[in-house]
């Protein structure tokens, strides 16, 4: 049966405002300190699963046999390419209408991991899969980016970096961003959707290589590492594949979601989507074997800017202006006069003056049309049929026939598409009708746009600030996030960073004064012989008492449970496999166990903390913060932690000064000592041993650390410009004071005073918002 995709809150919409709102949901997803709108899958996904017994496999099955079919379909449009310059159409559309999804491939589970969840058998799951999908520990090795290397082969990568550019260009439909646009903005509230983010993963993988892209593969084999773009395979021969993974995921929701029938309503969502796009592409893409399609498509994208500089040329007894202010909307007509004016000789483009002297080097339209442009021209002329005709002087001249119907919709005739395929089940069938791109389109049509999910408020979080440091903390252990709580974490981190710059002078041990471009790696080094000769000179110190040595490890507990949260933000697709981001991620990774659980740091100290007596409660519980066991000030420095890892971008170098400081701290000195006691009270080792090594200098998370801020700071001059270095320098050396920041009444003043100075600026900016 038929049915429409309409959910609550888009009822009575007009489909452009649809269409533009997937592209402004595609833009505002990319911002990881953003406040994405909440969305919500249409109602229909999930009410058809109570008639449902099918499985996760099930849908695999069918989303797989799908792929299939329209990737054939899709092989066969190549087929029909009569010559390169059809080809080279075909490709560019096919190219360009899966780049919003293909850019960003993998980035819906980029905030599925969170400080609370970081020892869950899900999050490793997904992280590991994410993982995979980033080439993680090495940079620009993300499936996103080969993407962009397949559009730069093309050349049409003007507007993919950053992708948030892309919906910028007109030659992207709307219906390329109908997925991607809802799916991304749900990945910034996982506390909402995370089983349909799971399912939705779980339909693309099963998919594999978008259809579309069958096409490209089949006229370019050797254009792009086509492995990559296939989400549902292994990034290595020896690695899991994309698919297995996601299974993997899937088959861990369950035991940790009671949201968990949202897995197949998400699966079910994206594949509908994944249909509606594909077939309407389709449309899109058989059409532009009429080089007529395109050439019309162009005038259009340029009629708004033409109609002002064309009053005086009349073209068919009219201005050409006129004309191009018809085309905006309605094309067609200018197509026609064009094709039968002095401007063209059908058949010649070489001869047409159209080419030959106005957008010559020499002509009045000089580099108004790009060479892809003047590709598209050329083609269309030697499209074009010649009959003889005599022109308005009596010489004799060609006109040319446009394959266009003279009706009032205007339409350019096209091959006929192959029909969208179907979605059904035993106890349901939905039929995915696409009507397919309007040519002229209206101001109220939209190009084959289903309604995407609608853009509602589920049950929203209160939107207070945190009244103690154990409600902050609590709060700030998921990746969820409210105007309130983004304050109150802002504040913080400002407070914390002025209270590390006090003392300043007198501190020790800090980065160099000036950041050398030779790298930090000697300074490194130095200070891991300090840290040796600091344990050699204190080996006959006396160890703390058993009895203390608990009370410490309790007491660290709030913070070594959420190991690497300071990095949390560098788990952001557009961060995780930069230059400076890769490094970070890979940390983060590494704390979290690489996806292993048996290395999976928040456990192994739990494992320490029982041999200890001591069973707290799950990290993300309201109870673990409460717990009476922990005193107050034990979650100061975990607070700063959670806070400054939501903000990625506003503290950079913060971050990064902080990073080296917290991995290089134990390395060498600390840790060895601190075995030393675990091992004389009979407790496990392991916690202190693992970090030992994997933050080493050489080649592990300090010598990491230090990379991530060279890589940093030899940006800076080309990014902010000559002369920034200093500042930065100095925030990036804050940042490494603020693991360790002085007490007493001074440090504490200076952080409530700029605490207080933020939240005042905050208070006046909202009011002049206001007014």
């Amino acid at each position: 049966m038929q049915r429409q995709q309409a959910a609550a809150g888009t009822a009575g919409r007009r489909p452009r405002a649809v269409a533009e709102e997937c592209r402004t949901l595609y833009v505002r997803a990319a911002d990881p300190e953003g406040f994405p709108p909440r969305v919500a899958i249409p109602d229909e996904y999930s009410r058809a699963l109570t008639a449902s017994a099918q499985t996760p496999a099930d849908w695999e099955r069918r989303a797989g046999a799908w792929s299939v079919r329209a990737g054939e379909d899709y092989r066969a449009l190549a087929a029909r390419a009569a010559d390169q310059e059809s080809r080279d159409a075909l490709v560019r559309r096919a190219a360009l209408g899966a780049a919003p999804l293909a850019l960003v491939s993998g980035a819906w589970l980029q905030w599925l991991s969170s400080p609370g969840n970081g020892d869950s058998e899900l999050t490793m799951r997904t992280l590991s899969l994410y993982a995979q999908d980033l080439g993680a520990g090495h940079p620009g090795a993300d499936r996103g980016s080969a993407y962009r290397a397949l559009l730069h082969h093309l050349r049409l990568a003007e507007r993919a970096a950053p992708v948030t550019r892309l919906a910028q260009d007109p030659q992207v439909s709307d219906l390329a961003f109908a997925l991607p646009g809802p799916l991304l903005t749900m990945s910034r509230r996982p506390d909402d959707h995370r089983a349909e983010l799971v399912g939705a993963d779980l339909c693309l993988r099963a998919v594999g290589l978008l259809p579309p892209l069958a096409l490209v593969r089949e006229l370019l084999p050797a254009a792009a590492d086509w492995t990559a773009l296939d989400p549902g395979a292994a990034r290595r021969a020896d690695t899991p594949t994309g698919l297995a993974l996601a299974r993997a995921g899937a088959a861990a929701l369950p035991a940790e979601s009671p949201d968990a029938p949202g897995l197949i309503a998400g699966f079910r969502w994206a594949l509908d989507m994944l249909q509606r796009w594909s077939g309407g592409l389709y449309e899109e893409v058989s059409a532009a074997l009429d080089p007529a399609h395109d050439m019309a498509e162009l005038l259009r994208l340029r009629a708004r800017e033409a109609a002002l500089y064309h009053q005086d040329f009349k073209v068919g007894g009219r201005a050409l202006g006129d004309w191009f202010t018809e085309a905006r909307t309605a094309p067609h007509g200018l197509l026609r006069a064009l094709a039968a004016s002095r401007l063209v000789r059908p058949g010649s483009p070489e001869r047409s003056p159209l080419l030959r002297g106005l957008i010559s080097e020499n002509g009045p339209m000089f580099r108004i049309f790009s060479p892809a442009d003047e590709a598209v021209i050329r083609r269309w002329i030697r499209s074009l049929p010649a009959v003889a005709a005599a022109d308005r002087d009596g010489q004799a001249t060609t006109t040319a026939t446009v394959t266009a119907t003279d009706t009032t919709t205007d339409t350019v005739t096209a091959p006929a598409p192959a029909p969208a395929p179907a979605m059904d089940t035993e106890t349901d069938t939905v039929t995915v009708t696409v009507t397919g791109p309007d040519p002229d389109p209206g101001p109220d049509t939209a190009r084959s746009l289903p309604v995407p999910a609608a853009v509602r408020a589920p049950a929203a979080r209160r939107d207070r600030t945190p009244g103690t440091l154990r409600e902050a903390y609590h709060l700030l252990l998921s990746r969820g996030d409210t105007p309130a709580l983004r304050r109150y974490a802002t504040g913080y981190v400002h407070g914390w960073l002025a209270r590390s710059r006090v003392g300043w002078d007198t501190a020790g041990h800090l980065p160099p004064d000036h950041w050398d471009p030779r790298g930090l790696r000697p300074w490194l080094q130095e200070q891991h012989d300090r840290h040796g000769r600091e344990f050699e000179q204190g080996a006959d110190a006396p160890l703390p008492s058993k009895e203390a040595l608990v009370d410490a490890t309790v007491q660290l507990a709030p913070l070594t449970l959420i190991d690497g949260s300071w990095l949390q933000g560098f788990t952001d697709y557009g961060h995780a496999s930069s230059d400076v981001g890769h490094l970070l991620f890979s940390t983060y990774w590494d704390e979290l166990g690489n996806g292993d659980l048996g290395l999976n740091h928040p456990l192994i100290y739990r494992e320490v903390l029982r041999e200890m007596g001591v069973e707290l409660p799950p990290t993300a519980s309201r109870e673990f913060a409460q717990w009476p066991g922990f005193r107050e000030e034990s979650f100061e420095l975990p607070v700063y932690w959670l806070c400054i890892g939501r903000l990625p971008r506003t503290f950079l170098p913060e971050v990064l000064g902080l990073n080296v400081a917290m991995e290089l701290s134990g390395v060498g000195g600390g840790y060895r000592r601190a075995r030393i006691g675990l091992e004389k009270y009979g407790f496990s080792t392991r916690f202190v041993d693992i970090h030992n090594t994997i933050d080493n200098v050489a080649t592990g998370h300090s010598a990491w650390a230090a990379d991530a801020v060279d890589a940093y700071m030899a940006a800076v001059p080309s990014v902010l410009g000559p002369g920034c270095e200093p500042g930065i320098w100095e925030r990036v050396r804050t940042g490494y004071r603020s693991l360790n920041p002085p007490g007493g009444r001074r440090a504490r003043r200076a952080a409530r005073t700029a605490t207080r100075a933020y939240e005042n600026k905050r208070a006046y900016e909202n009011k002049g918002e206001i007014h």
